[in-house]
């Protein structure tokens, strides 16, 4: 018998994580503030959550100036998203 956890990715098991890589998958990039008022998140929550998929080259960041305001996006990379797919894939196998 095959251990079918064994295809979920444990980068995901976060609820945090798994909702910021459900909001850049159905988004060409989402910012900081955005993801944060969708999950309700105070700013060291997300900021450590983002820090996680960014070293595990899931997601990356690009800063840039709106008027004088810092601001930072964030999007999915290939290797992130093909991650993803993966781990979704693997709960809706688990769930059959």
């Amino acid at each position: 018998m095959k251990n079918i956890i064994s295809k979920l990715n444990k980068a995901f098991e976060s609820r945090i994580r798994l909702g910021i890589m459900s909001i850049l998958s159905v988004n060409d990039s989402a910012d900081f503030n955005t993801m944060k008022q969708l999950m309700e998140l105070t700013d060291g929550n997300l900021a450590s959550h983002l820090k996680s998929l960014e070293g595990l080259g899931y997601i990356q960041s690009f800063k840039q100036f709106i008027g004088r305001k810092p601001n930072t996006s964030y999007m999915l990379t290939e290797d992130g998203r093909k991650c993803f797919k993966e781990h979704l894939d693997a709960l809706e196998e688990l769930i059959k």
